[in-house]
């Protein structure tokens, strides 16, 4: 039988040790993704900083899908639900990498599947974490699923219009300079 507690004043869903091993794995790995796609994010597209820390991002999501699989399957009947969330987060991560792959910097679909991925990672933690944070503690359960992608959509939008104004910039100076290597004359 699986048992909550308490542990750094956080409640845990039990304490068997093979689950609390999964858990420290399931937080480092969560807050790696956090900062590495806040990085991703900030820094200059395309730069090796950015591929860096995109690299970074998508293998901590893996983790925390993995991690968050085996985690549920421990209490499926509570948690459930957050591996749905894992699983389209990294779906969605899975997305957004294969598309820059094979596509070019500034492509939408790799900025929503990353996007998207973010803010459903961040979904999974305040509604689970949410109800035990201060200040958030105060909020309705609705706000812990509805806030991040509330706050995550515009910000994808307003990525993708910048990445669109860019692109349609640099093929605007290719056209006025030539294709590189022309010939200028």
């Amino acid at each position: 039988m699986l048992t909550a507690s308490r542990i750094l004043g956080t409640e845990v869903g039990s304490t068997m040790p093979v689950f609390l091993a999964f858990l420290a794995v399931h937080v480092l790995a969560g807050v790696t993704a956090v900062a590495s796609g806040a990085a991703a994010a900030i820094v200059r597209k395309g730069s090796p900083r950015h591929v860096r820390a995109g690299r970074w991002y998508y293998r901590a999501v893996t983790v925390v899908f993995i991690t968050a699989a085996v985690l549920a399957a421990m209490r499926w009947k509570q948690d459930y639900y957050l591996f749905i969330l894992g699983a389209i987060a990294f779906t969605a991560a899975t997305i957004g990498y294969r598309h820059r792959r094979r596509h070019q910097p500034g492509d939408t679909g790799h900025i929503v599947g990353m996007g998207a991925a973010y803010t459903v990672m961040l979904t999974a933690f305040y509604v689970d974490n949410g109800p035990h944070l201060p200040l958030w503690d105060h909020l309705p359960a609705l706000a812990f699923w509805l806030l991040p992608s509330a706050i995550g959509a515009p910000v994808i939008a307003r990525a993708i219009m910048r990445a669109r104004r860019a692109r349609a910039s640099r093929e605007a100076q290719q056209t006025i300079q030539g294709p590189p290597g022309a010939d200028p004359r």
